[in-house]
């Protein structure tokens, strides 16, 4: 039994989120069935993920791992199980790890964008793949308000009632809002991530930009602790999961093709 690498690339508009239901309309359980046909066994392929995206979230670079007693070559595990998979979803890359890599529990980082188209009407062409805000936003205090959650909080005021992890700090390692034409591009990097937490915070955002709060209600937010207080949820359309990152050893990190899918709206 060996273990493989895949990195993964989807649309989220179409699914229900990345975690398996007995429905079966999600990124995993298609993947893992798809995964079983190029096996050729009657059934699916169990993986673990870097990490579970809600409804209609998407992914340039979700990295999974799978425990398989088949032998191939990393190019044929990228070209047979992609042709079991859907238009909406694509296997990036794939690589050989060693038996203590964990896609989840190894990863030091996730990167998320959110991408926000700012109009008077709303965008078809990107329709479920950006947000839409259409009040005049003040960026300054967008990002004065963003400078002020980096490092180390308990996020409990954006953290979903129906989050599961076992506690709620984490450290956001970068926050920036990139002007783009038309779009503002949120960068948002972390040791790992709330359910719906990027989700909250950009419902914060929002309000400070359309100057309904002031940049300094984000920190009374984090200090209240309490979700009831903070913004709604913002819309999953603009979401994507850009990349993850590991421990050299793992040599994972030179393989992330998240950059290229996103590259009209990826910065340095």
């Amino acid at each position: 039994m060996s273990r493989v690498a895949l990195g993964l690339a989807y649309d989220g508009s179409s699914w229900q989120g990345w975690q398996t239901q007995p429905h079966r309309q999600t990124v995993q359980d298609t993947l893992e069935a798809a995964l079983g046909r190029f096996a050729g066994i009657d059934g699916s392929i169990a993986t673990v993920c870097a990490g579970r995206t809600d409804t209609g979230v998407h992914a340039a670079m979700q990295v999974v791992h799978l425990d398989t007693d088949l032998d191939r070559r990393p190019e044929s595990w990228v070209r047979g199980v992609n042709a079991f998979l859907p238009p909406s979803i694509a296997v990036q890359w794939a690589q050989p790890v060693s038996d203590d890599f964990h896609a989840r529990f190894s990863a030091r980082s996730r990167t998320y964008l959110y991408v926000l188209w700012r109009g008077r009407v709303r965008p078809p062409l990107w329709a479920g793949r950006a947000g839409w805000c259409f009040q005049p936003l003040d960026v300054a205090a967008m990002r004065q308000a963003a400078a002020l959650l980096l490092g180390e909080h308990d996020f409990s005021s954006f953290r979903s009632s129906q989050c599961q992890a076992r506690h709620p700090v984490r450290t956001l390692q970068r926050l920036d809002i990139d002007e783009r034409g038309p779009f503002l591009v949120f960068t948002l990097r972390a040791n790992a991530f709330l359910h719906h937490m990027v989700r909250n915070l950009m419902g914060a955002l929002l309000q400070i930009g359309q100057g309904r709060q002031p940049a300094q209600w984000m920190p009374a937010l984090l200090a209240a602790r309490d979700r009831r207080l903070a913004a709604p949820t913002f819309a999953a359309d603009g979401l994507y999961l850009s990349a993850i990152e590991y421990p050299a050893e793992f040599q994972l990190n030179d393989t992330d093709g998240g950059a290229q899918l996103l590259s009209p709206f990826t910065f340095a």
